[in-house]
């Protein structure tokens, strides 16, 4: 007698940092969504990251009313990738969506993606249009993605952010990698499978305001560089070699000129600008092996990407871990 067929289970995994506002219209909406799904149980994981408002006491109330979300408290603000992960470790689904808590990720655009995974795509990501951002910050998120790419040594999508379903293949196959300071969008680039982008139109915030900052994008673009590619440090060795060539070639300007004319270049000026050019330069490529060896160094520690404080759930233990 053939075993009857185990019933589609989809996760949603949501990263939260001072939310409390967003919450119950974040998880009305998202279970309205979850309502229209076959199969099931589906679950919302919400990993709080620290938050120092009312979040997880927000989270509380709403599980009163939606038996499916599954709360995860991390022990301090680890931060927006930390939490990811720790929103991909904690799902159980046959397929998890990742997705951010601000709702410019719409839970509407889930059957979407589901409609892919459907036609045999591991990875589904949302191509964000129309941004609700200002002026400047579309052009920074523009270059950024574009520049991500020339310089990666993998084929990144472009405007694709974290909002994104992912097979429960591919997500074993991202959390088996062992990265301390990951950036999930390369990860997710890197294990490969069959993976296709939808356009999603980008939302504006529900409430509150924006919890990254300028440095905190920097960081991410600054993970997104360095974390899948070698090439600015092979532009610190063409830049050197052809400083080298510059520098060897004056020289023998210098000796021309002074041994068939008897008189030494002049130019000051000249001089002075060019040791602070070559100076600035060779300061700003040591800040960039200094990125690298960073990198190294947080990676040798092997510290937990994150550790947590409690899970609630309707049906389980609560209890502290580490990921």
């Amino acid at each position: 007698m053939a075993e009857p067929e185990t019933p589609f289970r989809l996760s949603v995994g949501i990263p939260l940092f001072r939310e409390e506002a967003g919450v119950p219209e974040l998880v009305s909406r998202l279970g309205a969504v979850l309502d229209r799904v076959d199969g099931g149980p589906h679950e919302i994981v919400c990993v709080d990251d620290g938050s120092d408002d009312g979040t997880v006491r927000a989270l509380q109330q709403a599980a009163e009313d939606e038996p499916r979300l599954v709360i995860v408290s991390l022990t301090r603000n680890f931060g927006h990738q930390a939490a990811l992960s720790a929103a991909l470790d904690h799902s159980t689904g046959d397929a998890i969506v990742l997705m951010d808590g601000d709702l410019q990720d719409p839970p509407e655009a889930i059957p979407d993606l589901l409609k892919e995974f459907e036609r045999g795509y591991d990875v589904v990501y949302a191509r964000r249009v129309r941004r609700k951002e200002g002026l400047a910050l579309r052009f920074s998120y523009w270059l950024f993605y574009r520049l991500a790419a020339a310089l990666s040594d993998l084929r990144m999508p472009l405007d694709a952010g974290d909002f994104s379903l992912i097979s429960r293949r591919a997500a074993d196959a991202m959390r088996s990698l062992d990265e301390r300071q990951r950036y999930l969008r390369g990860v997710r680039s890197w294990v490969g499978f069959r993976q296709i982008g939808i356009d999603v139109e980008r939302a504006a915030r529900a409430t509150g305001e924006s919890k990254y900052g300028v440095w905190r994008l920097v960081g991410l673009a600054l993970d997104g560089l360095f974390s899948f590619t070698v090439i600015p440090l092979r532009i610190a060795m063409v830049i050197g070699v052809a400083a080298v060539g510059l520098t060897s070639s004056y020289g023998l300007y210098a000796l021309w000129v002074r041994l068939v004319d008897g008189r030494s270049p002049e130019g000051f000026t000249a001089i002075l600008g060019t040791l602070v050019l070559v100076f600035g330069v060779n300061l700003f490529f040591l800040g960039v092996i200094g990125e690298y060896i960073g990198r190294i160094y947080r990676e040798v520690k092997s510290r937990p990407r994150y550790l947590v404080e409690q899970v609630w759930a309707s049906a389980g233990d609560d209890g502290p871990s580490g990921g």
